[in-house]
């Protein structure tokens, strides 16, 4: 791959806008019955037991959602607006993560401070202080096919409709809307990213005002994306935006 393609690949990989996230994680799967954090929206707490985590087999990045199943139950769906509940429930399933942290301001406002817990290279999450525009409290990058579990049972790891890191996806760039993949690179050694869900709406569009048209247009369709080597899927994200304008 060229040098260019390299370089849109890996900040696409490292955009993670991550916040200093307080919490006090519990590596295994902890008590029998535990309560996960309140969500910052008041919403009521998540209870997951452990037998219930003991019976998960793969887990699916939906566009705002971490979603942990037992075949096609669904175990636990961990909104992208609960950082707690999101690795709250990824600490007791897969362990105690590596953790980074930057400080205050390192970043500009594309990069905030923050912490960002990584479990077995496999599964990131970028845990932001406050929620971002769109709405997400977390950021989330795919960047295996599977993990393995505190148990030591493999994890399926997935995006919608059951792509995962390593498959093929030719097809699916060739049939999509010009509006859902982008391409990065020279035509002998192309990469891509594709739309796979469209998620987080634009928290702008009830206002009217000539502002709030522009930052629609330069936000890009948000939602969970698959990046590409050529068309072999190297990290599922989201929030990832298609054809945003802006940097930041």
């Amino acid at each position: 791959m060229t040098p260019r393609t390299l370089l849109a690949l890996g900040a696409a990989v490292l955009a993670f806008s991550a916040g200093a996230l307080a919490f006090d994680g519990t590596a295994g799967l902890g008590a029998d019955v535990a309560v996960a954090a309140e969500t910052s929206h008041d919403a009521a707490p998540v209870h997951v037991t452990k037998a219930e985590l003991r019976r998960v087999d793969s887990i699916e990045l939906d566009a705002e959602a971490l979603v942990l199943r037992d075949g096609d139950d669904t175990v636990v769906e961990s909104s992208m607006r609960d950082s707690g509940l999101t690795v709250s429930v990824l600490n007791r399933l897969l362990g105690t993560p590596s953790r980074t942290q930057t400080a205050e301001g390192d970043g500009g406002a594309c990069f905030p401070a923050g912490t960002t817990y990584t479990w077995g290279g496999a599964i990131r999450v970028a845990a932001l202080t406050t929620d971002a525009a769109a709405g997400n409290a977390v950021e989330i990058r795919v960047l295996r096919d599977s993990v393995r579990s505190v148990l030591g049972r493999q994890i399926e790891l997935t995006g919608p409709g059951g792509v995962r890191v390593g498959d093929d996806i030719a097809d699916e760039i060739a049939d999509a809307p010009g509006s859902e993949r982008v391409s990065y690179g020279s035509d002998d050694s192309r990469a891509w990213q594709l739309l796979l869900r469209e998620g987080w709406a634009d928290r702008h569009d009830d206002d009217d005002d000539d502002e709030s048209s522009e930052h629609s247009d330069d936000a890009g369709t948000n939602g969970v994306s698959a990046l590409t080597n050529e068309t072999t899927v190297t990290v599922l994200g989201s929030p990832m935006p298609v054809h945003a304008q802006r940097s930041c």
